[in-house]
């Protein structure tokens, strides 16, 4: 089983961070299945950003990119 700890890389001037995209059972109603889907980020990032438990964020899709931004 591969671990839920997000890796780095490091590149020429920054750490790159590797984060892992997770699938989790939401709901169960009858036969039918809900998911949902959590992208695991380490502490260490959440604390450089100055987010904290229950900041409200935006995303965007550039591409095939997702832009994440602490919604002002």
């Amino acid at each position: 089983m591969s671990s839920a700890v997000p890796k780095t890389i490091n590149t020429s001037d920054d750490k790159t961070i590797i984060m892992k995209l997770q699938k989790q059972l939401s709901k169960r109603i009858g036969t039918t299945e809900y998911a949902k889907y959590v992208l695991v980020i380490p502490p260490k990032t959440i604390q450089k950003l100055g987010w904290k438990e229950g900041t409200e964020l935006e995303a965007e899709i550039k591409g095939d990119k997702l832009i994440i931004e602490r919604e002002d």
